[in-house]
Formats: C-alpha cells, structure tokens, sequence
C-alpha cells in the first residue's frame, strides 16, 4: 500500500464521519533570553526547617527564663519580695493619744490640748540617686528654716544624718498656721519641678496629726501643773507625776506611700489611740490667784529670794492654793528661770522658826504638863548646854502665862515649857518627838509629788547640846511649806491630821469620773487640846501685846502664829538671812480655812514674820473666805491673859 505522505494511515473506505476538532493547547509564555556564565550551576532554594528550629529553640529559652524568673518570685522568694516592697512601699505613722486635761475643782482647765503637728521628711526621696539633683536637702532646709524657726544648717542636718530613712521628724508641735505655710511651699516646689525649673525638694515633706499642750492662765499654778517636755511626756508637777494617766495610749497607722505622698486609695491599718483621763485638782483658780499676787508683790517689795502660800480647807485636808514666787509661764519655757522651775512650796526645806511653837504647845497641854494659864517666869537669858538663849529682843523678866508665851513668841518661855514634858531632858526630848512625828514632820506629806522634800527630824538620841533647846522653839529641823499647814490644819480640825490632797479625781476617756482615794486620818492631839489651842491662837492676833496684829480681818475670828528663825542658805549651807513666816486659820470658832505664808531672805524693810507675811496671810485669808461664802464669827474671842501679876 503506497504510502501517505503525511506519514498518516490510509483513511478507510466506508460512511463519511464527521471530524470533532481538537481543543486549541493554551501557548506558553515566554521566558526571558538569560545568558549562562561558564560553568554555572543551577539556583536551588535551601530547605526552611532548620530556620524554624533555631526559632523555636530560642522562643523556648526566652521563655523558659521567664517561667523559672516567675516561679522564683511568685513561689521561693515570694516572702522577701514582699516584705521588701511592703517597706518601700508602707509608711509607719504613730498616732499620739490626746493628752488629757488638767482642771480646778469647778472644772475650770488649768492644762489642756490643742491642735498641733509634728513636720516630718522622706530623707531618701532627697537623694541624687532619687531626685536626679545635687544638694536637694540643702534647698529643702533652706525654704523649710524661716517657717519652722530653726537654722538652715539644723534641718539639713536632720535630713541627711541617714539618707536611706524615709522617715525623720523636723520640727514637733507646730501650729495649723505652720503646716498651712508649708503647704504652700510645697505647692510652689511641685510647680516648678512641673515646669521643668528645679527638682521638688519638698515632696517628701508631710505632716502628723499632733497635739500641744497649753496653759490657758500663763503662769497661774504653774508650780502645781509642771509642764510637757518636746517628747509629749511631763516633765514636772501633776504632768509628771500622773503622766501615764494624762497620756493615754498612742495609736498607729499604716498607710501606701509613692513619692512620698499618701496613696488614697492605697491599703490602710489603724490602730486607734486612747485618749488620756481628766485630771480634776482641789485647787481653786480664784483663790489660786489671789494667793499668788499676794505673795509675788510681797517677795518684790522685800527683795526676797522667794516666798510660798498654802491654802488648805482644814475640814477635808484639800489644797485650796499653793503659790510660789518667782514663778514661770509653763507655755513659754524657753524663757523662763531655772530656779523658778519646780515647787518651792513642796520642794524647799527651811527651818521653821516660831510658827514650829504650837507643837511644842500641844505636847505639853495634852500630857498636861501645863495649861494655858499656867504660870512662866521668863528671864532674859537662859542658860543651857554650851550657849544662853535669848528672845528677840532684851526684856527684863517677863510673868508670862503659857498662853502669854505664845503670845509674845517667848523662845525662852517655850524651853522652859518644854523642859516639864519628862522627869529628864532626855525623856522631854523623846516625847516631843513623838507629836512632831505625829504631826507629820520628817516624813511625806502624802501628796507623791515630783521632788517633795520630807524635811529633816533626826531622832532624839542625836539631839546633843543646844539643839535639844533649840528645836521646840523651831530651830535644828526643817519642813516644807505643806508640812507647815497641815500642823495648824490639823489644831483647826479639832486636833485629827487628814493627809493633804491635791486630787480630787480623774475623769476617763468613757467619761466616768473616779473620786481620789479617801485621805488617811491620824489623831494628833485631842479635841479639847486643840480647842485649847486655837484660843491661844487668837490671843496672838486679838490680843495688843500679841505678835500677830496685822492678821486681824474685821467680823472673823483669827488664830494664828507669827515665825521668824535664821535662815540656812543653801549655797554655803551656814546660816545667813531669815525665814518670815505666819500661819494660821479662821474662823477660829469654827475653823474653815488654813493660810500658811513663808518669805525666804528678804533684804528690804522688816523682815519679822508678823510683819511681812501677816499681811498676805490677811489678804488672802480675806479672799478666800469671801470665795467660799464662810460667814463671819458669831461670838468675841475670849481672850485668856498673857501675863499675872507676881505679887
């Protein structure tokens, strides 16, 4: 079969078909012309895994360290971490408890509180590391210094003493009107930090809620009252003594703190702080008052070294005044003098003198070794152990009645009385000791208060030559001026001592008031020893020959006793000068109030008790018995005779 040229099969014979045409094949795109160097190889793109790998690989570490980072501050470390944040973080503050007030018996306040802060800083928000500044703390000491008073160099001090502290107190009990002052410092700083003109030195300056303790009368009773220390704690008088009552219990606070500023809505803990307990004294603050004008004119006018006056209700032993001169504003101690400081009245042991007489005087009426009449020859001198006694002045021989004695303030007449109180002197001795133990002298006046003296009574077997005439007369012991009153106190209360008080109760924060205990009563002499007494009492005021006339008040009776001994000055410890002295009660008929009044060295005009001291002793009597409405005597004294005729 011949051959078809297109090389295809012969096509058969049979049934025309009909031709289906092939779908046209889509044409290739054409590739760019690219020349081949010599000898190049073909480009073939490397597998990715290992890329994933490495990747993966170092995702698994990265996060690896911070799951181990995590679990070691979240699970083994968590507590130090906590504790070292709850450091920075949260502040310590203590809350002061109230101090509580100090009052007169009608409730008038002698010592209270008021308002007042404690300044404090943040020394390590002032560090360069912190503020990103030099000599921060010399520019916060430098604003803070004019407000607070205090040196520049002071503050800086205090701020840089240890930086790492966030806490330091720079000033305590400043005034609202200082913190206010303060704040605008603050202010003006946090506005130029903002504007980029300074650091904010001040941020860390805050405040604390404080109190600071006030004497609405200045000076008045400052003896009695003390003061308060710069660390909130009593420093004398009723502050210190009752410290504990009067300060209550401090609180606490913790608060978050960022920058040195309280986070408001940061976690706070709070322990409140217990107020302390009123305190309510038995003084009076008129009688108080007139009581120490009195005795402060009257220590000028006789260039004394100081002087007191005690005012005491003798029917329940309560302290009514008890007055110092020279004296000192408690509000102002930086001022004030330090021998001012204290109480003399309490603090102060001196001889006595004459007014130490009616002691003497009860021992020998209640052994009954003498009566008021009873009859006392009185020479001019008296010879005894290595000296002779004399009285204040030369006299021929005075005929004296025991009462007459008294009178006139006989020193020779009281040794010859009290030479009948034994068969011996040794055993007169050992007897008068025991009524001026009785009477309280030598031991404490039951008062507890800060420095009280309880004078000098050396036991009767050292009371060797002329001492042993010289103490009935008030000379060779020593007492102080509560001790002094309390002895007429007791005559005047019918011969029973009660203890002196000088508190009458407390008052608690739950406003409950507690009475002070009931004072201790001790019978001294009987009651118709001290009647006794009392009317020869009288005869040294009433009576023209008595020692005692100017303490008469018109419409009272008054008994009383006039007291001028040598004064043992406390710089040398030899006598120099004299201790004035007058004490007393009225009305003498029915005794109400006891006056003592003591002047130390007066240097100007007279210096006999009677005359310097009976008229205070006048004027306050005056005073008080007006202050407590007592009504004048009913009756005229009966007037024993000072002396007899010895024909």
């Amino acid at each position: 079969m011949p051959q078809n040229p297109g090389g295809r099969p012969p096509r058969q014979s049979g049934p025309a078909r009909r031709r289906v045409p092939e779908p046209a094949r889509p044409q290739a795109r054409p590739r760019p012309a690219r020349l081949k160097a010599a000898g190049e190889r073909p480009l073939k793109l490397g597998s990715p895994r290992p890329r994933l790998r490495l990747v993966g690989l170092g995702l698994t570490l990265v996060l690896l360290v911070f799951t181990v980072r995590l679990l070691q501050v979240q699970a083994f470390d968590a507590s130090a971490y906590a504790a070292r944040a709850n450091v920075n973080r949260y502040i310590p503050v203590t809350l002061a408890a109230e101090r509580g007030t100090v009052t007169d018996r009608s409730g008038i306040d002698l010592a209270t509180t008021v308002d007042a802060y404690d300044i404090t800083a943040a020394p390590d928000l002032l560090t360069p590391e912190r503020i990103k500044a030099e000599g921060a703390a010399r520019q916060a000491a430098a604003l803070l210094a004019p407000v607070l008073g205090e040196r520049p160099s002071v503050l800086e001090q205090r701020l840089t003493a240890n930086p790492k502290s966030k806490y330091v107190v720079l000033a305590r009990r400043q005034t609202p009107k200082v913190w206010n002052r303060i704040k605008e410092l603050k202010k003006a700083s946090a506005a130029r930090a903002q504007r980029k003109e300074g650091a904010d030195v001040l941020a860390g300056v805050n405040r604390e809620p404080h109190s600071k303790r006030v004497y609405p009368n200045g000076g008045l009773a400052a003896g009695i009252l003390g003061f308060v220390n710069a660390e909130g704690r009593g420093g004398g008088g009723i502050e210190a003594q009752y410290d504990r009552v009067l300060a209550g219990q401090d609180g606490k606070l913790v608060y978050a703190q960022s920058g040195g500023r309280q986070v408001p809505t940061g976690d706070v803990k709070e322990q409140p702080a217990v107020p302390g307990s009123d305190i309510e004294l038995t003084i009076d603050r008129d009688i108080q008052w007139a009581a120490q004008s009195a005795i402060t004119r009257q220590v000028q006018e006789s260039g004394a070294d100081r002087g007191y006056v005690v005012v005491q209700d003798n029917r329940t032993g309560e302290i009514l005044a008890m007055a110092n001169a020279p004296g000192y504003d408690p509000n102002d101690l930086a001022h004030a003098d330090s021998a001012a400081l204290g109480n003399a009245a309490l603090q102060d042991a001196y001889e006595p003198g004459s007014v130490s007489k009616v002691m003497t005087m009860a021992a020998v009426l209640e052994e009954g070794a003498a009566t008021p009449d009873t009859h006392v020859e009185v020479p001019n001198r008296l010879p005894r152990a290595d000296r002779s006694f004399a009285d204040d002045m030369d006299h021929p021989t005075w005929h004296l009645t025991l009462n007459g004695v008294l009178a006139k303030s006989s020193n020779i007449g009281t040794i010859l009385a009290a030479e009948q109180l034994g068969k011996d002197q040794g055993r007169a001795n050992q007897v008068l000791y025991s009524y001026l133990r009785k009477f309280g002298i030598g031991e404490p006046t039951g008062l507890g208060f800060p420095g009280e003296t309880p004078g000098i009574l050396a036991q009767p077997a050292k009371w060797q030559g002329s001492r042993q005439y010289t103490i009935p007369f008030g000379q060779g012991l020593s007492l102080n001026a509560v001790q002094a009153a309390s002895v007429y106190s007791t005559i005047a209360n019918g011969g029973e001592r009660i203890r002196p008080t000088l508190v009458r109760g407390t008052k608690g924060p739950d406003g409950r008031f507690t009475p002070a205990p009931v004072p201790e009563r001790t019978r001294v002499v009987s009651d118709r020893t001290a009647r006794e007494l009392a009317t020869m009492l009288e005869s040294v005021v009433d009576d023209r020959e008595g020692t005692g006339n100017k303490a008469k008040i018109p419409g009272y009776r008054v008994a009383g006793k006039t007291g001028t001994s040598n004064r043992v000055d406390p710089r040398t410890g030899r006598y120099h000068g004299y201790t004035a002295s007058f004490a007393g009660f009225a009305p003498a008929d029915q005794p109400r109030v006891t006056v003592y009044c003591a002047i130390q060295n007066p240097t100007k005009g007279n210096y006999f008790g009677g005359q310097i001291c009976g008229p205070v002793y006048k004027q306050v009597m005056e005073f008080a018995l007006k202050t407590l409405q007592v009504p004048p005597s009913g009756t005229q004294p009966p007037r024993l005779p000072v002396s007899y005729d010895d024909q």
